[in-house]
């Protein structure tokens, strides 16, 4: 699930390189059909305010405050190809004004509490620590910036089993096993850093296979049309390991949506 360029030279002028994740809606496996019932049940508890860290472009927040007239947001990143995509996001829907999208680092951030904080595939920008340390850290620091009475979404990978030394071997640089905890043991955690989990649901096959396709498929297309391009043997080689990555941990790497309440 790791985020890559297409080359090394893909800022380079007139380098006629493919669009960015124009497909993707989330950067993640997270359908329309969840999304608008996560937005439903955070939009009744009628939060003021919004922290979404590691937010990319923002989608999730930018629905709540749709959904929530008085909220304001903030979104803070790394990225700023993805902050700006959040910026046109916001003033398209008439949100610039309640919204501030933010490059810095989240680690040790000052900018809780707020009501509703959003941390979806993002936990390793609270925490230096290695996997899977950094989980434990990210669900203490997500304590800090969430108000007494206020809501987080955590979304977090998983084991859904114990990969196989196969599976592993396929899979991003240096997997390993101990990287990541089973369901049961992300709750536990969660509830040891000062949580009550409200609701528990995990990415289905079909979102994991619809963003998997969509984060590829522009420069898939792009590829296939450009062959003789100076980067298309790095991108080809780009595509292909990261499709085959994805094959390895297909079925066995799960991601959890946890709505978590701070208990008192």
């Amino acid at each position: 699930m790791t985020d890559s360029v297409v080359g090394a030279d893909a800022d380079a002028p007139g380098a006629d390189l493919p669009p960015r994740l124009t497909r993707l809606t989330f950067h993640g496996p997270l359908s329309e059909a969840r999304a608008d019932a996560m937005v439903g049940r955070l939009a009744q508890t009628r939060p003021r305010s919004v922290l979404d860290v590691g937010c990319g472009w923002g989608e999730l927040m930018l629905r709540v405050l749709a959904a929530v007239p008085d909220a304001r947001g903030t979104g803070v990143d790394l990225r700023a190809e993805d902050l700006e995509r959040g910026r046109r996001g916001a003033e398209a829907r008439g949100l610039a004004d309640r919204v501030e999208f933010v490059r810095e680092s989240a680690v040790g951030t000052g900018r809780g509490p707020a009501d509703l904080v959003l941390c979806l595939g993002a936990s390793q920008a609270l925490s230096p620590a290695e996997p899977p340390e950094h989980t434990l850290d990210a669900l203490r620091e997500l304590r800090r910036l969430v108000s007494d009475g206020g809501r987080v979404v955590l979304g977090e990978g998983f084991w859904e089993r114990r990969p196989t030394p196969a599976e592993l071997s396929g899979m991003w640089p240096d997997a390993a096993a101990e990287q990541h905890y089973d369901l049961a043991r992300l709750l536990d955690l969660a509830v040891a850093a000062g949580f009550r989990p409200e609701w528990t649901e995990t990415a289905n096959r079909d979102e994991w296979e619809a963003f998997e396709s969509a984060y590829q498929a522009d420069t898939e297309v792009w590829l296939a049309a450009h062959p003789e391009h100076p980067l298309a043997a790095e991108t080809r080689e780009r595509l292909d390991r990261h499709r085959a990555q994805w094959l390895s941990y297909r079925g066995v790497l799960g991601l959890a949506y946890l709505t978590l309440v701070p208990a008192l």
